[in-house]
């Protein structure tokens, strides 16, 4: 006889009607004991967990207050919610709860990107900042690294390489000053002759004075090398010392009738620093490509921005230059002109690193040359939100 479907259980094991089957005793208090078991584990690696984070919070805390650098945290809205010991130190104040604006304002820009400089009551500190932005973009962090010592013994070392050139360049500068000063005083012995007439007494006289400034410019040149450093800086546009370079060296290259051509691509873009002394070091570079260009070639300036720098290109159409000669173009009183002091691509280069920059040379025999002058951007860079 087969069972009544009523009375027969579905696929469950419950009973056709839909009642649930009822635990007995034994089941409940097993189901409990597996519960509280694994509340307790649960609780256990809580416990431990916490244990564990107050450990690493404790560590890091330790390794915070242990960095020699200022670490600075700040929040979206600009307020600073977390520093180390080094931080409240070099500022000397508490920064947590401040806005950051209120002390960054106090890091002033230098020539080289990434440092900043500080004036504190025991005078001008130089800093590394870098700066990180959290992964949950909700916070950043300044990392601020007291380089003092290192940048001063930086400029220490370069001063010392310029007195040792400056040593090894004693012999050169003598017999650099006793040619031109031996014609200078040969013009003017001459002077004292009677029988020279009005016109060629005049032009014996020129050819002195000619000699006396060559001496003149020898010695500037010689100076300036020494000097090394630039001395007032500034914030000045790119473009506008492109112009004023164009406006000076156009005429002397159409004098000599070569192709003279300059195009600025950085337009309001600005640069920091002495602005005299680097335009002086990028007409040398341009005076050098013009007299090495025979009549008929071509002189080409091009400025423009990468990666963070400003390039200067100047290139020339003319004979380029051998490579044994390449190494030896920015020593001191080198020179293959007889009428070049051999001191104007030395004190270029001296320039173009005081600013944290650098030139570069491509060239050869048969395709002209090229020389690079790169110089770092400052942080705010423009030359309209430069001028005051």
């Amino acid at each position: 006889m087969m069972p009544s479907p009523m009375s027969a259980p579905d696929a469950a094991g419950l009973p056709a009607g839909g009642a649930p089957a009822r635990m007995d005793a034994a089941q409940l208090a097993e189901a409990f004991e597996l519960f509280s078991r694994a509340s307790e584990e649960l609780s256990q690696a809580y416990n431990a967990l916490q244990g564990r984070v107050e450990q690493l919070t404790e560590r890091l805390s330790v390794l915070m207050g242990a960095l020699p650098a200022a670490v600075v945290v700040i929040n979206r809205a600009g307020f600073v919610v977390q520093v180390n010991r080094a931080a409240e130190t070099l500022f000397g104040a508490a920064l947590t709860g401040e806005p950051w604006e209120r002390f960054g304002a106090a890091l002033q820009p230098t020539e080289t990107p990434g440092e900043m400089s500080i004036e504190l009551d025991d005078g001008a500190r130089r800093l590394s900042v870098s700066e990180t932005a959290l992964e949950s973009g909700e916070e950043r962090i300044l990392l601020l690294h007291d380089i003092t010592e290192t940048w001063r013994m930086r400029q220490t070392a370069e001063r010392n390489e310029r007195l040792a050139a400056m040593g090894e360049m004693v012999a050169g500068l003598a017999h650099q000053l006793r040619t031109p000063l031996s014609a200078a005083l040969l013009y003017t012995g001459n002077l004292r002759q009677p029988e020279l007439g009005p016109a060629e007494r005049a032009r014996v006289a020129d050819r002195a004075i000619e000699r006396l400034r060559y001496l003149e410019r020898l010695i500037r040149d010689m100076l300036a090398f020494a000097r090394g450093d630039s001395v007032g800086r500034q914030f000045f546009g790119v473009c506008e010392l492109a112009a004023e370079l164009t406006h000076t060296l156009e005429p002397v290259a159409r004098a000599r009738q070569i192709a003279f051509s300059s195009v600025c691509e950085c337009g309001e873009l600005a640069l920091h620093g002495d602005r005299k002394a680097l335009g002086g070091a990028l007409t040398n570079l341009l005076e050098n490509a013009i007299q090495h260009t025979e009549s008929g070639g071509s002189v080409d300036c091009h400025v423009r921005s990468d990666g963070g720098q400003v390039v200067f290109a100047v290139s020339d159409s003319g004979c380029g230059i051998d490579p044994a000669l390449q190494e030896r173009l920015f020593e001191p009183f080198f020179t293959t002109r007889a009428e070049g002091t051999g001191l104007g691509l030395a004190i270029a280069r001296g320039v173009a690193r005081a600013h944290g920059g650098e030139i570069a040379l491509q060239s050869a025999p048969g395709q002209g040359s090229t020389f690079t002058l790169s110089l770092p951007l400052p942080q705010g860079a423009s030359a309209a939100e430069a001028r005051p």
